[in-house]
């Protein structure tokens, strides 16, 4: 017999996983997307999440989202003065073939900038990925703050120089 405790675990478990983000086109699979905000006064975030490609090699082009004013694809990169600085990656990112690529904290993200609003934790915001073969995927991206690393160290993009934006320029 399984015990009341046993089976309440399970169920709590089967349930956190069942409810994880998730989404899907094609052979390309979106997983545990989250989005960061610095606070209240913020005006830039950034997402992070794993793409799964269970097919042939694509590229994520570029991303979208009614949240900002602009949104881009991004990564850090070190000047010769040995400073990381963070930057737009024009031609994207390539998603090998039956493989894993993270965005991740510290590396390739995708940047919101101008914020329309600012979200809050828990708040859910609408992104749309696009992809050279598998084309646009949207994704749900939940807020988390309170997520800490996975790898590398985290930064802070209230500190970094994104520019001014213009009220009413588009991606």
């Amino acid at each position: 017999m399984i015990s009341k405790s046993l089976f309440a675990a399970a169920s709590a478990a089967f349930l956190a996983i069942a409810a994880a983000p998730v989404a899907f086109a094609a052979d390309i699979t979106i997983v545990d997307p989250y989005m960061r905000v610095s606070g209240a006064m913020a005006t830039s975030g950034a997402a992070f999440m794993t793409i799964e490609n269970h097919g042939a090699e694509d590229r994520l082009i570029d991303a979208h989202s009614d949240i900002a004013q602009k949104v881009e694809l991004h990564t850090h990169l070190q000047d010769a003065n040995g400073v990381m600085k963070m930057v737009h990656v024009e031609e994207g990112f390539p998603i090998a073939a039956g493989e894993n690529h993270m965005l991740q904290r510290g590396g390739e993200h995708v940047m919101f900038l101008g914020l329309n609003t600012v979200p809050v934790q828990g708040d859910v915001v609408t992104l749309t990925l696009t992809f050279e073969k598998a084309g646009d995927i949207v994704v749900d991206v939940p807020v988390d703050n309170d997520r800490t690393p996975e790898m590398g160290k985290a930064m802070d993009h209230s500190k970094m120089g994104h520019g001014k934006m213009k009220s009413g320029t588009g991606n």
